[in-house]
């Protein structure tokens, strides 16, 4: 059997790192994938894939991406379900095993000059 999966996409909100109560690391995250073609509209839809990041994968991608970063990820798709007020829910998600980061290095704020003092300006010559 064949479960793989492969998607470039951009993160929808910042990722929070989270541990799980034996202390493993990881984080949960939605790319918005684009389609590659046109509805009939003429417009681009945009699905938006639940992936689960674990241990390093999770703790990189927390440190270096953040909203609108784009990602690359491999992994596998798989489905689990949890009970809640007597209703059982299923999820459907991508457990990643590789992420790469495809933004490059997110841009440093560079900080205009600030306009001298009233004070230094008076003393200059």
């Amino acid at each position: 059997m064949i479960n793989q999966v492969i998607l470039v996409g951009r993160l929808t909100k910042d990722p929070e790192l989270k541990k799980t109560s034996e202390g493993t690391a990881f984080t949960m995250i939605t790319l918005a994938v684009n389609r590659n073609y046109r509805n009939h509209n003429g417009e681009i839809d945009t699905d938006f894939v639940q992936c689960t990041l674990w241990r390093r994968a999770a703790e990189n991608t927390v440190q270096y991406c953040r909203k609108g970063s784009v990602v690359g990820i491999t992994g596998r798709l798989q489905s689990r379900y949890y009970d809640r007020e007597g209703k059982r829910n299923y999820v459907t998600e991508v457990a990643a095993e590789t992420v790469r980061f495809l933004s490059g290095k997110p841009h440093e704020v560079v900080q205009e000059p600030q306009e001298p003092k009233k004070e230094e300006t008076a003393l200059a010559f």
